[in-house]
């Protein structure tokens, strides 16, 4: 597998291609048995059930509008890349990264960033998020800010 670095471009649906998706997501949303592709010489080939179903969802994202990226699992990013992931400016992810929170590697001047490290730090940050909130939200509970709001309004 080539080392050379490939850039990552977001997929968008072209107007112009917008209903063929949307009858596209019809016909996979539809619980077939198996399904195929034909070619054009009329070859045919069974898609397997990962297939079918990863081409489902991006097929899905695509009818709603969104842009989709597909990135290899060992797949390294430049910084920009790893903070437009993580919704953060790439200071604030330079600074992550220098603080250890997430593994990276030095190739020159620049710093390059596994995307499974990157997920495995995301994941746990959300975690770490969900939990915060909860807690929140028990601590409002206990201390009976939801029961007050109510009362005020039934009044």
């Amino acid at each position: 597998m080539s080392k050379q670095r490939a850039q990552l471009e977001s997929v968008v649906v072209p107007q112009q291609d917008a209903e063929t998706i949307q009858q596209l997501e019809q016909l996979l949303s539809k619980e077939t048995a198996q399904a195929k592709l034909v070619g054009s010489d009329g070859e045919e080939v069974l898609i397997p059930e990962p297939v079918y179903h990863l081409l489902r969802d991006i097929v899905h994202m695509m009818a709603s509008g969104q842009a989709i990226h597909l990135i290899p699992q060992n797949h390294e990013l430049s910084t920009q890349e790893a903070a437009d992931i993580l919704n953060v400016s790439r200071p604030f992810l330079v600074k992550l990264l220098e603080q250890g929170e997430i593994p990276h590697t030095k190739v020159g001047k620049h710093r390059r960033i596994r995307l499974e490290d990157l997920m495995a730090y995301k994941e746990q940050r959300d975690i770490k998020r969900r939990q915060g909130l909860k807690e929140l939200t028990q601590f409002l509970q206990d201390e009976g800010f939801y029961e007050e709001k109510v009362s005020e309004i039934e009044q």
